[in-house]
């Protein structure tokens, strides 16, 4: 587990364009199970490519002109209990942070792992979510 302090920051610049933090499996199992529309999932890490690549393009692609109707998020190796359930619900994709996942009514649509984050920009993620953002969301 990392300390507050260092997470913080990281976890703020999700939640302050909207995401919301999911900290245990009630709260991702209610938001699964409910769903109706599109949701879009962060799981979040403390690495470097979320920091230059995977949280900035997720932000950016949220400029698209359709976009999913809920933003939410959980924080590996700090929110376990969330993460570990949120991954459930990623198979059959094994355990990747950072990632980025699209719902539409509760299935999982598109989904970037870490190898399609690390290394790419993040106006290529951006794009490549708009993409998703354009043939899922209305």
């Amino acid at each position: 587990m990392y300390p507050e302090q260092l997470v913080r920051p990281m976890a703020k610049d999700l939640t302050d364009v909207g995401f919301k933090s999911l900290t245990s499996a009630t709260e991702v199992d209610d938001v699964m199970n409910q769903m109706d529309g599109t949701a879009l999932l962060v799981v979040n890490s403390v690495c470097g490519c979320a920091a230059a690549n995977a949280r900035p393009g997720a932000k950016m692609a949220l400029q698209n002109g359709k976009k999913p109707d809920q933003l939410y998020t959980v924080f590996a190796g700090v929110d376990r209990e969330a993460t570990d359930r949120a991954r459930d619900y990623l198979l059959p994709y094994p355990p990747s942070s950072p990632s980025i996942a699209l719902f539409k009514d509760g299935k999982l649509v598109h989904f970037l792992e870490r190898h399609h984050i690390e290394g790419r920009s993040a106006g290529m993620i951006a794009e490549n979510l708009a993409a998703a953002f354009d043939a899922f969301c209305e």
